[in-house]
C-alpha cells in the first residue's frame, strides 16, 4: 500500500490548523461513504486485547479531542483503530476559546490547542454515536467527559454527574478529564481533597446507574503530564480508594522547555505531540510502579512511531491513543503501531 498522506501533507500544512483539521475529518467521511478508505489505508493487524471487561480487536486506539462530538466516528472506524474516544463533552454545548485555538509546530512535531471543549453538548454526542454504524455493529466507543467552562469549579462534580448519566447507556467506558489546561482551573480537581470529592461523587452515581442499568461500566480517569512523582502517589491511592478502572496518561503539558525559541512557542494552551513523550512515559513509569497490575494504563502523548507505542508498553501501558502523531504521520501511522505492538 502506497502511503499518500506525505503528498497531501503540504497542503494541509499550508492551511490554518483548525481548517486543515476540519477538512481533514470532512474528506475521511467522504472516502468512507464511497467505500474508499480500504483502498487508501493499510488493514491494521488483527491483535485483540481485553482491558477492563472490554475486548478490542487491537490495542491502538483514537485519543479523546479528535473528534469531539462524534461526528466522524464511522470514518474514523474504518482507519483500523481498536477503539475510539469521543470528546470532551459537556452537559451543555459550548463554542470553547476564541480562535486562532490551535497551532502548528512542525520543527518540533508539535501542536499546541486551546479549544476549550468546544462541542455541540453532550446530547447531540451520544445522537450521533447511537446513529453510527460503527457502534451498532459492536465497536468500542469510549466518551470523555468535562465540566462547562460556566461551571464554578466548586460545583464541577454535578456537570460530570450529568455527563456521566447522559453517556451511560451508549459508552463502552466513560473517561473523566480533569486533565486540560484550557477550561479555567479545570487541573484543580487533581488536588487531594477536590479529587476525592469528585470521585466520591462519581463512584455513587455510578453505583445507582449500575443497578438502573443493569450493567456496570469501567470508568476511567485522564491525568496531565505536569505531576510529580508524590502527585501521582496520590492519585493512585485516590483510584484504588475509589475502584476507578483505568487510567489514561496523559493530556497535553503545559511545559513549553521542548519549543522555547520557536514561533508560536508560547501561545497558551496544550502542548502535544513529541515534546511530550518523555513526560508521559514518566508518568506512567510512576503510575505502573503504585498500581502494579491492579489498575491498567492507557498510554497517549507523542507516540509518532511503532517504536514510541513500544515504549508506552514498556513502560506499564496495555493499551495506547494517537491524536497528534496521526497530523503528523498520516493513517499509516496506525497499522504501524499495531504491528509493532504485536510481538511486543
Amino acid at each position: 500500500m502506497i502511503d499518500s498522506y506525505p503528498l497531501f501533507r503540504p497542503w494541509l500544512f499550508s492551511l490554518d490548523p483548525e481548517q486543515a483539521h476540519n477538512l481533514t475529518l470532512s474528506t475521511l467521511d467522504r472516502a468512507q461513504r464511497w467505500g474508499l478508505l480500504p483502498l487508501l489505508i493499510d488493514k491494521a493487524a488483527n491483535d485483540p486485547r481485553t482491558m477492563c471487561g472490554i475486548t478490542v480487536p487491537n490495542p491502538v486506539g483514537l485519543a479523546a479531542g479528535l473528534d469531539k462530538d462524534g461526528k466522524h466516528i464511522d470514518a474514523l472506524g474504518a482507519l483500523g483503530f481498536g477503539f475510539l474516544e469521543i470528546g470532551t463533552v459537556t452537559p451543555k454545548p459550548q463554542p470553547g476559546n476564541p480562535k486562532p485555538r490551535m497551532f502548528r509546530l512542525s520543527q518540533a512535531q508539535a501542536i499546541i490547542n486551546r479549544m476549550g471543549f468546544n462541542n455541540d453538548g453532550v446530547d447531540a454526542c451520544v445522537k450521533r454515536v447511537r446513529n453510527s454504524a460503527y457502534w451498532q455493529n459492536g465497536g468500542i466507543v469510549g466518551l470523555n467527559i468535562g465540566k462547562n467552562a460556566s461551571t464554578p469549579i466548586e460545583n464541577a462534580a454535578s456537570d460530570y454527574v450529568a455527563a456521566m448519566e447522559a453517556v451511560y447507556e451508549v459508552a463502552s467506558y466513560i473517561t473523566v478529564n480533569i486533565s486540560s489546561p484550557n477550561t479555567q482551573n479545570l487541573r484543580a480537581l487533581q488536588g487531594e481533597d477536590m479529587l476525592r470529592s469528585l470521585l466520591g461523587s462519581l463512584h455513587l452515581a455510578r453505583e445507582a446507574l449500575s443497578d438502573q442499568h443493569g450493567v456496570r461500566k469501567p470508568l476511567f480517569l485522564k491525568i496531565a503530564p505536569d505531576l510529580d512523582q508524590h502527585d501521582v502517589k496520590l492519585i493512585a491511592d485516590l483510584l484504588l480508594e475509589f475502584k476507578i478502572d483505568a487510567i489514561i496518561a496523559t493530556n497535553t503539558t503545559i511545559a513549553r522547555d521542548a519549543v522555547q525559541g520557536l514561533e508560536f512557542g508560547e501561545e497558551t494552551g496544550g502542548l502535544s505531540g513529541a515534546p511530550v513523550r518523555q513526560a508521559s512515559t514518566v508518568v506512567i513509569k510512576n503510575l505502573k510502579e503504585y498500581l502494579g497490575d491492579a489498575i491498567p494504563i492507557i498510554g497517549v502523548g507523542g507516540i509518532l512511531s511503532g517504536k514510541d507505542a513500544q515504549e508506552k508498553v514498556a513502560a506499564g501501558a496495555s493499551l495506547v491513543q494517537l491524536y497528534s502523531g496521526l497530523i503528523y504521520r498520516g493513517p499509516k501511522l496506525i497499522s504501524e503501531c499495531v504491528k509493532a505492538l504485536k510481538s511486543f
